[in-house]
């Protein structure tokens, strides 16, 4: 049976912290945020961690990042 290979779009934006867990951006943090709240844009300069319902998914599509 072959290889699966990395998806390369989620090889870009996720990391792998040195506990296991896969850290990404926030969204909606470019543009726009005139109308956007002061706390919601103090709250997207974090970066967040993928959900643990969507853990193991998102580990098989990037089983080579480091």
């Amino acid at each position: 049976m072959p290889k699966q290979k990395t998806h390369s779009a989620t090889k870009k934006r996720v990391t792998k912290t040195a506990s296991g867990k896969l850290k990404v951006s926030r969204a909606n943090r470019n543009h726009l945020k005139g109308n956007k709240s002061k706390s919601a844009i103090r709250r997207n300069r974090k970066s967040g961690y993928v959900d643990p319902s969507d853990h193991a998914r998102i580990k098989n599509q990037v089983s080579q990042i480091k």
